[in-house]
């Protein structure tokens, strides 16, 4: 069965980093890595974790928890850290306060993977929107494709990040541009459905919802600056007349409904 590595970034988050941490320990899927790559925390993150850790030891799951603290130049350079430590077959990122849907989902992914023989490059689900309470608040607007390719994000980002899991072999190599503060992850999910592509590796779609998403984020946080850099992001990868195109249609349904309403 695959080893599916769960990545965890984390800096100053102790509030959420539990709420993470007890949907990966409730797995029933024995194999699992989680990394918690820390930032070098000053709160009480790193006290969380270690607590953690020391559940998931007892509880004799098969689970392996890591955990690094160490100063970074930033999110994205935390996860290329994790990436490079990642020893499982696929690996997913989940930000504190993030939680996977279901005690089954990590053993629902590894069913989809495929045997040795034709592996798949990703598979890609669902995502609900929570609060900081872990309630539902709604589905994510952007809804997966029935077929996901790396053309699929020229409509913005169809799969969330944290719904997304990535063949370790095909991604490993695949860095996060630290050029980008909010959209590096739009970035690298295209380049790797473009490097599954080449490689001729099916991407399979687990049709179910795979991730609780806490709705607020650094990207949330950052909405302007953030839509600026997702621009640069299309227009590198789909050209800059399909990106201008697609955003003035964006634009155009916006006005629509606030017409509506």
């Amino acid at each position: 069965m695959p080893t599916i590595t769960v990545i965890t970034v984390t800096y100053q988050a102790g509030h959420e980093l539990g709420r993470t941490a007890e949907s990966v320990l409730a797995q029933d899927y024995a194999h699992v890595e989680h990394l918690i790559i820390d930032g070098a925390s000053t709160d009480d993150t790193l006290t969380v974790a270690a607590a953690y850790k020391q559940r998931s030891d007892q509880a004799g799951n098969g689970h392996t928890v890591r955990i690094v603290s160490e100063r970074d130049r930033g999110i994205y350079d935390a996860m290329n850290k994790g990436l490079a430590l990642a020893t499982g077959d696929y690996v997913v990122f989940m930000n504190a306060g993030d939680r996977l849907h279901s005690p089954h989902t990590l053993t629902e992914v590894a069913a989809l993977v495929g045997d040795e023989g034709r592996r798949a490059a990703i598979v890609y689900g669902d995502t609900d929107v929570v609060d900081d309470e872990g309630r539902r608040l709604y589905r994510r607007r952007l809804t997966p494709p029935e077929v996901l390719t790396w053309r699929s994000f020229r409509n913005g980002m169809r799969v969330c990040h944290q719904s997304f899991y990535a063949a370790t072999a095909l991604c490993r190599d695949i860095h996060y541009d630290l050029q980008y503060r909010f959209s590096a992850d739009v970035d690298w999910c295209i380049r790797v459905m473009k490097a599954a592509e080449k490689a001729g590796m099916p991407i399979v779609n687990a049709h179910q919802t795979l991730t609780d998403y806490l709705e607020e984020g650094q990207t949330t946080r950052n909405h302007r600056a953030s839509l600026r850099e997702r621009f640069r992001v299309m227009a590198h990868h789909y050209g800059l007349p399909v990106t201008i195109v697609m955003h003035a249609w964006f634009a155009l349904r916006q006005l629509v409904k606030k017409g509506k309403n």
